[in-house]
């Protein structure tokens, strides 16, 4: 009886570890076919102004349960992971949900980009349609401001001042639960990008190697940081990693399937990539490697071959699913957000100017392949490409670490927009003890940001990995990897030379989060596995293993324990707390038919969309001359009558009652005392400052 029960527990094991790996790998690719689901239909109806809870529930979850069901269709069989390392990848990815959850921040007034896509969240689960209205003041009047930080004035109203995807993402949770769902939002979209990334490693590593990943990850501090509040990174790196998936899995299914198995997996990782940009504008630069790899492909189907390659037929599709989700992203961004991609001209310009050349190569690169094959048929092998590809990678790594030693990266303040960043960063640099100098921007110690957030040993491994997978590839091995590779490489060594962030902590990390860090983790992972394959070849490590094993659980400590110090320091500290109450207390406290007018600088720019979108009441800023922050008493006065003349009650605010007593007698609405991220410019955030906001009102008699 018991050998027999032993033999029925060793045949099922095959098909449970199997089941474990197909849990793996639906859970690793669902949440980037449910974005892009819910992204495709959100767009259109947000343009015709109907992006409305029972529309998408029907057509954007629709689209969604479509994506995922075809997604999931035949998951290719690949090498199964224990159960255990797929239920440990669960666990790390729902302690992740868990512990943001209940450390989630509450930026809900403007000050900085966090806020702003709360806000503009806000108003597209209540309104579901830009622009925002300006509402009725009596008329117009050279002394009234309707745009304030974060939303422009455009024509017909306001605008928000980011790309529509995020938004239409937390939006969901405003839905389902009012202010406190949108907040929750983002830490169930950190755990889903857990679970994205650890999918990544298990398809590239191995699945025993997937929990690593996922710890690794997941406590890193940009990582904590993104998960808590409404960022874009996340959802962007749920498409991008999630769109590698579904490439990955395309090719396993069309190596071990009928032909054509793998096409519409192909398609839709294309559209994962391509959505990215609906996402955050910066996603052009980092899907640029993906239009090349399907051009790639296209060409190489194109070329006569003794031994055709198989995954030449994922090109087309993978390239029409990458110029689909790339419509979706042009379009919101010149429908919804052009004054922002106008802000963004000096960066952006150059970049389309990039991809414009990416384009015109690819092309003639495909529509040439036959020319360009037989040609370089006749050119002398180059049995030196391996090392010297290897060898740049380190070459590369090593000059960022000199950077520090021989260039200081400055910016002349010229825009007004780089002067508020030159006075932002003299008054950070004053606050942190450290010489004035305004134009710093601090981008040569870009390297060392990685070193705190995911610490020397995974840098080091990570470039190790790097240099012998380029070896590898340019010897036609690890073809798997030749994506990856590209997308982490470009992107990685284009963001360390130009973030392109206000450089404080953690603000600037988020530049990281997208691809640096977790493509750093995915390849630190991998590179440990290829370490202990070698040392266990060694006659050291075959004659005992347990040597091996004790190498690698040293390896997985040296990864996991340095990002886990850097981010002690706030990981238990949830920033911004209170600000729900505060604006809901702000929106009781203001008469329901009052028309609100901001007569103080600071004021205005932090609530002016929220007395707008969460209070739901016409509100504008009144016009302040050069020097003051308080606007000139006649104008109030006007725009006071010409409010009374609409039949509603002017109501003015200001953070000090001394800049309203002039016009009746000040109440305080608002007073708030929380705790802010850190704005460190030198070294790894540890802690936070203290935040402190009031708000005086009064309601001007006759």
């Amino acid at each position: 009886m018991n050998t027999s029960g032993h033999a029925r527990g060793r045949t099922r094991l095959p098909s449970q570890r199997k089941a474990a790996g197909r849990l793996l790998a639906a859970v690793s690719v669902v949440p980037a076919l449910a974005l892009s689901g819910w992204l495709i239909a959100g767009l259109p109806l947000l343009l015709l102004g109907r992006f409305l809870p029972l529309p998408m529930a029907l057509l954007g979850g629709a689209a969604a349960l479509l994506l995922c069901a075809y997604g999931l269709r035949r998951l290719p069989e690949t090498a199964p992971p224990p159960r255990r390392a797929t239920a440990a990848t669960l666990a790390v990815a729902l302690g992740s949900g868990v512990f943001n959850g209940l450390l989630h921040g509450e930026q809900l007034i403007v000050r900085r980009d966090p806020s702003t896509y709360a806000q503009y969240a806000v108003w597209l689960a209540r309104h579901g349609s830009l622009p925002i209205p300006t509402g009725d003041f009596g008329g117009p009047d050279l002394a009234l401001r309707f745009d304030s930080m974060g939303f422009y004035a455009v024509d017909g109203g306001i605008g928000p001042q980011f790309m529509a995807g995020a938004p239409m993402i937390h939006a969901i949770g405003h839905w389902l639960g009012g202010v406190p769902g949108l907040l929750l939002v983002p830490p169930v979209l950190g755990a889903l990008a857990v679970l994205t990334v650890a999918g990544t490693a298990a398809r590239l590593a191995g699945g025993r190697w997937a929990p690593l990943a996922a710890l690794v990850f997941a406590v890193s501090l940009p990582i904590l940081y993104t998960s808590r509040t409404t960022f874009s990174e996340i959802p962007s790196l749920i498409l991008l990693f999630g769109g590698m998936n579904l490439l990955l899995d395309a090719r396993a299914r069309l190596r071990a399937a009928p032909p054509g198995a793998g096409l519409p997996s192909a398609a839709l990782a294309g559209l994962s990539f391509g959505l990215a940009l609906l996402v955050r504008i910066d996603g052009l630069r980092d899907v640029l490697p993906v239009l090349v790899l399907a051009g790639a492909l296209v060409a190489l189907r194109r070329t006569p071959r003794a031994r055709p390659l198989p995954e030449a037929r994922l090109g087309a599709p993978l390239l029409t699913g990458l110029l689909v989700g790339g419509v979706w992203g042009f379009t919101g961004a010149y429908a919804l957000a052009r004054p922002y991609l106008e802000y963004l001209s000096g960066s952006l310009i150059p970049l389309l100017a990039i991809c414009a050349v990416v384009v015109v190569l690819t092309v003639a690169g495909a529509a040439l392949a036959p020319r360009i094959a037989a040609r370089a048929r006749r050119l002398p092998r180059a049995e030196w490409l391996p090392n010297a590809a290897a060898a740049l990678v380190v070459l590369v790594m090593a000059g960022f670490a000199v950077r520090p030693l021989v260039q200081t990266v400055r910016r002349d303040a010229v825009t007004p927009e780089d002067i508020l960043t030159a006075d932002f960063i003299e008054k950070t640099q004053i606050a942190g003890g450290l010489a004035p100098d305004r134009s710093r921007l601090y981008y040569e110690h870009s390297l060392d940001w990685l070193f705190w957030y995911v610490g020397i040993p995974a840098v080091v491994l990570a470039t190790v990995a790097a240099a012998v997978l380029a070896r590898r590839l340019m010897k036609g091995e690890e073809f798997g990897w030749l994506l990856p590779l590209a997308v982490i490489g470009w992107t990685t060594v284009t963001t360390l030379w130009r973030p392109a962030i206000t450089p404080d902590h953690p603000f600037a990390s988020r530049r990281l989060v997208p691809i640096v860090i977790p493509g750093l983790v995915l390849l630190a992972v991998w590179g440990l596995r290829w370490l202990s394959r070698r040392l266990a070849r060694t006659r050291r490590f075959a004659a005992r293993p347990g040597r091996t094993r004790a190498a690698v659980a040293a390896g997985a400590l040296l990864l996991a324990v340095p990002p886990a110090i850097t981010s002690i320091g706030t990981a238990f500290s949830p920033v911004n707390q209170g600000e729900a109450a505060a604006v809901a207390g702000l929106c009781r406290a203001i008469p329901a038919n009052a028309s609100v007018l901001v007569a103080e600088r600071v004021t205005g720019d932090r609530l002016t969309q929220v007395l707008r979108g969460q209070c739901g009441l016409p509100t504008a800023r009144v016009v302040y001359p050069p020097g003051s922050d308080v606007p000139r008493r006649a104008d109030v006065l006007r725009l006071v009558e010409a409010v009374r003349r609409t039949g509603r009650r002017p109501v003015l605010l200001a953070a000090e009652p001394e800049q309203l007593m002039a016009y009746g007698p000040a109440t305080r609405v608002m007073s708030l005392h929380t705790r802010q991220d850190e704005r460190s410019l030198v070294d790894p955030p540890n802690g936070t400052w203290s935040l402190n906001i009031d708000v005086w009102m009064t309601v001007p008699t006759d």
